[in-house]
């Protein structure tokens, strides 16, 4: 299958249609919550990370009492998340930063949050989505595989996936197809096998094993 502009307009509309209203399953009640828990959500499910943030924050809910915490303390609390010492090594020097440079708050600007230790695009971009609600598309391992198995945009990085997908979807959708994308790798198009008979974009994936 060729997949047309026409084609990627029709999987985008059968996405918004199929997943609206789709939201964040990371709890969070400020931006620094969010970020923290994003930094954590690496190779770690949300649902994990909720019960690890909920235990976290109760303890130290800002930037400040992290510091005072300590790395050994933090790495306690957040054993369970995996990878748990450099996530406590980013954590602890985000939060730095953060106390000596912004007051404590999470800055707005992109290129500002890409500085943050242990801040790479894809938290850069769920922060600024969703915390500050400006235009963005975070490409973590759902989206990066629903892009391509879709030929949404394809690429061998999630730099180039980002830069088709942007292209590819109306500003005005980029948040929100984030999510619709994120949900689909969750439910249907899983990694090991996806659901094709269920697939209610299976008319227009090029990647349908049931053709």
């Amino acid at each position: 299958m060729r997949v047309t502009k026409k084609i990627k307009e029709k999987q985008i509309e059968i996405l918004g249609q199929i997943y609206a209203g789709a939201k964040p399953e990371l709890v969070y009640s400020n931006p620094f919550e969010l970020l923290i828990a994003v930094i954590l959500s690496a190779q770690c499910t949300d649902k994990r990370v909720n019960v690890t943030t909920a235990r976290l924050f109760a303890k130290a809910p800002d930037a400040q009492s992290i510091i005072d915490m300590g790395i050994d303390a933090l790495e306690q609390e957040i054993r369970d998340c995996g990878l748990f010492r450099s996530k406590a090594k980013n954590i602890m020097a985000t939060c730095r930063t953060l106390v000596e440079e912004f007051d404590g708050e999470v800055p707005e600007d992109f290129d500002t949050l890409l500085k943050l230790p242990g801040v790479g695009r894809k938290t850069a971009n769920v922060v600024s989505s969703v915390a500050f609600n400006r235009p963005a598309i975070a490409v973590d391992t759902h989206v990066f595989r629903i892009s391509n198995r879709l030929k949404l945009a394809t690429g061998e990085t999630p730099m180039e996936v980002e830069q088709g997908l942007m292209k590819a979807i109306p500003k005005e959708k980029w948040s929100d197809a984030h999510h619709w994308l994120i949900w689909h790798g969750r439910k249907i198009c899983k990694a090991r096998k996806p659901l094709c008979a269920e697939c209610p974009l299976a008319e227009v994936c090029p990647s349908n094993e049931m053709k």
